[in-house]
């Protein structure tokens, strides 16, 4: 007797002690197989597209006999599933996609997982310094500010010589999953060149502003 193999992909989520769970399905009936996920978490880029790894081992091609028919709304995915694929793609990725995903595979008497971390990074707005004048003792008082970062990023002032300025005040402020962050510095120096770096991970915006007075 053929064995028949009908796999789908449902998204759901679920409220479960106070946190969002979400999953990815594939039902079957198939042989018992192992379900293999990533060892890390999988990072996406808000407005981008992102696949979240899912494999099935040995292939569903090893025992291409036992399939009969896949589909997945109403579109069939002979190829991909055969090849043991059963990774989701997440299009246009938002902020509230960031979550734990669940990919399973149940036959009526067997059942395996796999867990997928997703992490959703949003770049924001290039920084941008203003200057508030000078201060009582001769400093120059800059302000830097960037927006619409997730989650919140790091702000830096470096002087000329790339060495790290301490901020004097520092502000971040959250608005609908969108971090904020304002940093004030106070400058001595004359001729030189002052630069606000923003950063998240392997992302960085950067501002220059040149001081030519002498104070």
């Amino acid at each position: 007797m053929t064995n028949t193999l009908v796999c789908f992909h449902d998204l759901w989520c679920e409220e479960q002690d106070a946190q969002r769970q979400r999953s990815i399905s594939i039902g079957c009936s198939l042989q018992v197989l192992n379900v293999v996920g990533p060892a890390d978490p999988v990072f996406a880029v808000a407005g981008e597209d992102a696949i979240l790894p899912c494999s099935v081992k040995p292939n569903i091609f090893d025992l291409k006999d036992s399939l009969v028919h896949v589909y997945e709304d109403h579109e069939e995915l002979h190829q991909e599933l055969q090849r043991g694929n059963a990774s989701l793609k997440l299009s246009t990725v938002k902020v509230s996609d960031e979550g734990h995903y669940k990919c399973f595979i149940q036959s009526k008497s067997w059942y395996d997982d796999t867990n997928v971390d997703v992490k959703v990074e949003a770049v924001g707005h290039p920084p941008v310094i203003t200057v508030d004048g000078f201060d009582h003792s001769g400093g120059l008082c800059l302000h830097c500010e960037s927006e619409g970062w997730y989650p919140e990023p790091v702000l830096e002032w470096l002087n000329s010589g790339v060495v790290s300025l301490s901020s004097e005040t520092t502000e971040t402020h959250r608005n609908a999953n969108r971090f904020s962050v304002k940093h004030t510095v106070t400058v001595y120096e004359r001729d030189s060149k002052i630069h606000c770096r923003v950063k998240l991970r392997h992302h960085m915006l950067e501002t220059l502003i040149i001081t030519t007075s002498k104070y």
